[in-house]
């Protein structure tokens, strides 16, 4: 009996439970771990893994790996779960593995699914064990290790992160599904219609347990048409994932029209406008990176020194949601669009940076002056390097007024603030310096 398997009768199995993978060639995705030629994929092949952590979320894999391991490994392998397991369950496998060890001179892997749910007691027991070789750990877990697991345990283990499946991958394993006349429907009369499987593989969001439920729901619950086939269209898929069909092409016209509308909701300052298309963008499934990296742009580019606080909101924001993930995520995305809608609104940054671009291009040749040029090296001042180049904080207010500009560009002017929000207030200052310089 397979340690996975709790029926040994294939067929009465879920498909999602026959289709995992045997080896791991089988496995769709993680290329940049499993790739031919990543450490993970040599570590398995070679049967020399040390411990490991597996973390992504749901349906991406973890436990398929493991299994992988599990079919291939000559090392004896055995299976918790954090979620019902404790240190007696942990306790009888330590024994087992010390007397396979010790007899046999055979390793042990132990394989604990969420193993987050293991509290601080749990872990430290197990420590030592791992640090010791008795036992090979396969960590799995939805949840970031670095928060989850004790820092002395991560420290022996390396972590491997999983990605949601990418699009082509699900479709990959759709296709599998409809031609495996062993574990999966290939000997049924099944038809799919395209829009219906890109539906599918879109809306798992890049969970394959859950796009393989709902195709295994499409071939139960529909009747076979007058030619004898079973005909999953649109609305079926729609009905078996029990979402509707967006009208929206991630490579196509919605995609830009949707992302458009919503740059220039919150550049427009209409934050129910930013909400409605931000949630179309979601609910399509709308990569949320992009979305975020966006909200960076629209943050620098259309309220700059305005309120520079934009950029910190919308950066920290990306930074959330690739550690997070949906549906968290998406209130994570709405305050940092929100923000940026309801912020002061300024092209300085943009202008200043723009003009002086062309500038810079035409004029490569133009040499810097030389009280700027470096002057770290001995004799450097002899050449005239760095001569004239004062100490700022020698002044009053740290303002020379010196200007810095190339002799040939001197009457070139890029800076020009509004007086919308904080740049009003950097004007003060800089008129103060100004004047104070004239003064003294």
């Amino acid at each position: 009996m397979n340690l996975f398997d709790m029926n040994d009768d294939t067929n009465k199995l879920p498909l999602a439970s026959r289709m995992r993978p045997h080896n791991i060639d089988e496995i769709v995705g993680q290329q940049h771990i499993l790739g031919k030629n990543k450490l993970l994929y040599r570590a398995i092949k070679a049967d020399r893994l040390g411990s490991i952590i597996l973390y992504g979320p749901p349906g991406v894999g973890k436990t398929t790996i493991a299994r992988v391991i599990a079919n291939t490994t000559n090392s004896h392998f055995c299976k918790l779960n954090a979620t019902n397991a404790g240190i007696k369950d942990v306790e009888k496998i330590i024994e087992e593995a010390k007397f396979n060890q010790s007899a046999y001179h055979k390793g042990t892997i132990l394989f604990i699914d969420e193993i987050h749910r293991f509290n601080k007691t749990q872990q430290d027991y197990l420590l030592p064990f791992v640090e010791d070789g008795i036992v090979i750990l396969i960590g799995a877990t939805t949840e970031n290790p670095y928060f989850e697991v004790n820092n002395a345990l991560l420290s022996r283990c390396q972590i491997f992160e999983l990605k949601p499946l990418e699009k082509q991958d699900l479709i990959t394993l759709i296709e599998r599904v409809l031609s495996d006349q062993k574990r999966g429907l290939g000997n049924e009369s099944i038809m799919i219609d395209e829009e219906a499987k890109m539906f599918l593989a879109d809306m798992a969001s890049g969970d394959a347990r859950s796009v393989l439920n709902a195709l295994e729901i499409a071939y139960l619950t529909t009747d076979k048409n007058k030619a004898g086939n079973i005909h999953i269209t649109l609305a079926v898929a729609e009905e078996c994932i029990q979402k509707k069909a967006i009208k929206y092409d991630k490579d196509g016209d919605h995609h830009y029209d949707a992302i458009s509308a919503f740059i220039e909701s919150m550049k427009h300052t209409d934050p129910d406008a930013t909400l409605y298309y931000l949630a179309r963008m979601l609910i399509a499934g709308e990569d949320i990176k992009y979305i975020a990296r966006r909200i960076c742009v629209c943050a620098s580019e259309d309220i700059g020194l305005a309120n520079s606080q934009a950029l910190n909101v919308a950066t920290s924001a990306l930074l959330a949601i690739e550690r997070i993930g949906m549906p968290e995520s998406a209130k994570i995305l709405a305050h940092a669009a929100l923000y940026v809608c309801c912020s002061p609104k300024s092209d300085t940054v943009s202008k200043g940076i723009s003009m002086a671009m062309d500038d810079a291009q035409n004029s490569t040749d133009v040499p810097i002056p030389p009280f700027l040029q470096d002057a770290s090296y001995k004799n450097a001042h002899k050449l005239g390097r760095g001569v004239g180049m004062d100490n700022i904080h020698a002044f009053p207010y740290h303002y020379s007024g010196k200007k810095c500009m190339p002799e040939q560009l001197s009457q070139r002017h890029y800076f020009d603030l509004s007086q919308i929000g904080n740049e009003k207030r950097i004007q003060t200052f800089l008129d103060y310096l100004n004047n104070n310089l004239k003064t003294r």
